[in-house]
């Protein structure tokens, strides 16, 4: 057992190379296989995350549960992943990421497999907050590689790459359950077989992830890119302790409260929307549920679009300062939203832009707040502050369920979108002041005297 919990271990670091042309082919070769392995593998936890929505009409009918009853699964899992992602962040911090990510992607594959055996709303509610808990291993070790692997200057465009995996695994799940459900008239297997294929790929990224660049013998990612604009792990960050990353770069961080509060009201809104649009455009403009699925659907292409371009543009235009995209995001969304509700019956192409146009706005800070946190404190806390914030982001996606919900059933859809007008404004203000804030730096971070870094090609 003890060998086995060794394995979470971060690695040791190794004696660095003296070779340059080494270093710069090996750096070259471990950066494209950690982040190809961390895009499949995230897209792949999309799998076992989405599996059920799509899988509910088919269950509906099978087992005879209602909308209510089934609304329960869906906020037992927004709130056992949410607990977990701020649990696992800490655990991230101090775990190898090869193992704790390819062990949770097992783990949610084989509770995948056990909602589909169950039919008891107990049993049921118990596998799909498990798979919950085991969804929340992903974030952080993904975060751990990007911060360690990708220095200050490009991380925005790398992460913003990473971070449409979900766009891609959340657009392939529907039609994968849809052919099990279709082809074997069972849902049962639109759990099982999404859970057998994460279960194959957990054992590939065990296979293909490593721990940091020093526990291959490579430097610092910020001496090998010569840029030092960020955090450099100092031997002071090196052991920091649980309750001195909780209390000192979490707690006590400004910063990461604003960025948690204004993660809630994101995720409320992109919850809200991705939940509820189609039961609007077919309530109040005429919309087929085919017609109003499809408008949806480009809420999702557009957040595709958004995370790109967010991430770009805050290396290349904002010189890795993510807070005036955030900021600006957030207005584009609130206008998106506004223009959603205030297009005339009949406006298919205004309706479709709309969508479009949140999608692209409300992922660009649903992406780099969460990088914006880890950015905020020493490496050693990156996960644990990306994780507090990702935290409260999913209790602002339960918030976007039942409380949405009973505001759009007594005020109405202006009370809808009177709400997520609010939502947009209150993000606004809470990350205004981050917007000339880059990084929280700890230690030195320039080189030492001794030390040349190596040029990247």
């Amino acid at each position: 057992m003890n060998r086995f919990l060794s394995l979470f271990h971060s690695a040791p670091h190794i004696e660095e190379l003296a070779n340059p042309e080494q270093i710069k082919k090996d750096y070259r070769y471990w950066r494209m296989r950690i982040f190809y392995s961390m895009f499949i593998g995230y897209a792949f936890f999309y799998f076992t995350r989405k599996s059920f929505t799509f899988a509910m009409p088919a269950l509906m009918l099978d087992l005879g549960y209602d909308k209510s009853q089934l609304g329960i699964l869906a906020s037992v899992l927004f709130l056992t992943y949410g607990a977990s992602k701020f649990f696992s962040g800490i655990l991230g911090d101090r775990s190898n990421p090869r193992y704790l990510m390819s062990f949770g992607l097992i783990l949610t594959g084989i509770c995948n497999i056990c909602f589909g055996l169950s039919s008891s709303l107990v049993l049921l509610a118990i596998f799909w907050g498990l798979n919950g808990w085991f969804q929340g291993f992903g974030w952080p070790p993904c975060c751990r590689l990007l911060n360690y692997w990708y220095s200050q200057k490009e991380r925005g465009s790398w992460w913003a790459s990473w971070n449409v995996s979900h766009n891609i695994g959340g657009g392939l799940i529907p039609l994968i359950a849809a052919a099990c459900v279709y082809y074997t008239g069972d849902w049962r297997y639109a759990m099982h077989i999404p859970g057998v294929l994460c279960i194959l790929v957990g054992f590939f990224l065990m296979n293909r992830l490593r721990d940091t660049p020093q526990s291959l013998g490579l430097p610092p990612i910020e001496k090998f890119r010569d840029d030092y604009s960020g955090r450099v792990e100092s031997a002071q960050d090196k052991d920091l302790s649980v309750k001195e990353i909780l209390f000192e770069y979490v707690l006590k961080n400004k910063f990461i409260w604003l960025l948690a509060f204004a993660y809630f009201f994101v995720y409320l809104i992109r919850y809200g929307v991705n939940d509820w649009t189609a039961l609007f455009l077919q309530e109040t403009k005429g919309y087929t549920n085919i017609g109003a699925n499809s408008c949806v659907t480009l809420f999702e292409v557009g957040g595709f679009v958004g995370s790109l371009t967010s991430g770009w543009a805050s290396d290349y235009i904002f010189q890795g300062k993510r807070g005036p995209i955030n900021v600006l995001f957030t207005v584009g969304a609130a206008l998106s939203v506004g223009l959603l509700w205030l297009t005339p019956r009949g406006m298919v192409f205004l309706d479709s832009a709309a969508m479009f146009l949140i999608g692209f706005f409300i992922f660009g800070p649903q992406m780099l707040i969460g990088m914006s946190a880890s950015e905020l404190s020493p490496k050693k806390a990156a996960a644990t502050t990306s994780g507090f914030a990702g935290w409260f982001s999913y209790v602002g996606a339960a918030s976007a369920g039942y409380p949405l919900g009973k505001i759009t059933q007594d005020y109405g859809w202006e009370g809808f979108f009177i709400t997520m007008g609010l939502a947009s404004l209150l993000s606004f203000l809470l990350l205004m002041p981050l917007w000339a804030v880059k990084t929280k730096p700890t230690g030195d971070t320039r080189p030492s005297p001794e030390t040349k870094p190596v040029a990247a090609t």
